[in-house]
């Protein structure tokens, strides 16, 4: 399954993976990091939903995100 983890100290709360994830899973949380700023999640209910794309990785101007992806299936020979 692929996922994302927030480095929740690096976050600062922009905002801009939210509108990156073509999923729409990306939500600002109700924590503040140690720094003051309203970090993003993504829900438990929705982390299936991820397909480690990594828009939000990729957007991200503070490099807050890392993108774990699932392997992918091999094919089965014919």
């Amino acid at each position: 399954m692929s996922r994302i983890v927030v480095l929740e100290d690096r976050c600062k709360g922009c905002l801009l993976c939210v509108a990156a994830c073509p999923a729409g899973i990306i939500r600002q949380s109700g924590r503040f990091n140690q720094n003051g700023y309203k970090v993003v999640e993504v829900p438990d209910e929705d982390k299936d939903k991820c397909t480690g794309c990594a828009s939000c990785a990729i957007t991200c101007p503070d490099v807050a995100i890392r993108v774990y992806r699932s392997k992918k299936k091999e094919a089965a020979d014919d």
